[in-house]
């Protein structure tokens, strides 16, 4: 049942942000299409492991593969906080945009280019309790890492 609830978080999560890039009109740059990545990617797993119900070994791994999707995505949006936080001097300049990028460039190299922030990145357009995006997706991914390791592994000791 935790995976599924955690699931179901990520599709809350989702459901924010295209709200956000449609009704308003927040258009995402390429540190935050990452992290919907990466919490796409963590609510495939919760689904997965929901659905499988694994045993003991299975646990393990979940557990592994959640912790891998929920560190990435985390990595990304702490680093999408930082250049948040950047003062004005230390920002980056704007870069081409993401579809762009990936026409022209190796993926290797986009993906290089957008860990590197950009002017773009840095804008803060959004806040709930004077937390940006970013930060509210940094909270998300550490605590659903955190559920999702401790659920599938104390499932594995009760199996």
């Amino acid at each position: 049942m935790g995976n599924l609830a955690g699931f179901a978080v990520c599709v809350g999560l989702m459901a924010c942000a295209l709200y956000a890039q449609h009704a308003l009109y927040l258009d995402p740059c390429p540190l935050c299409i990452f992290q919907r990545l990466a919490v796409i990617a963590l609510g495939v797993l919760f689904l997965v492991a929901g659905l499988h119900d694994p045993a003991a070994i299975g646990g393990r791994i979940y557990a592994a593969l959640i912790a891998v999707a929920a560190l990435a995505g985390a990595g990304v949006a702490a680093r999408h906080v930082y250049i948040q936080h950047l003062p004005a001097d230390r920002i980056p300049a704007c870069g081409a945009p993401l579809d762009q990028l990936l026409e022209f460039l190796p993926l290797k190299e986009v993906i290089a280019k957008v860990l590197h922030g950009d002017g773009e990145c840095a804008r803060i357009d959004w806040t709930f309790l004077s937390l940006s995006m970013p930060e509210w997706v940094l909270i998300f991914l550490l605590a659903l890492g955190v559920a999702g390791v401790w659920n599938n592994l104390r499932r594995t000791r009760a199996a």
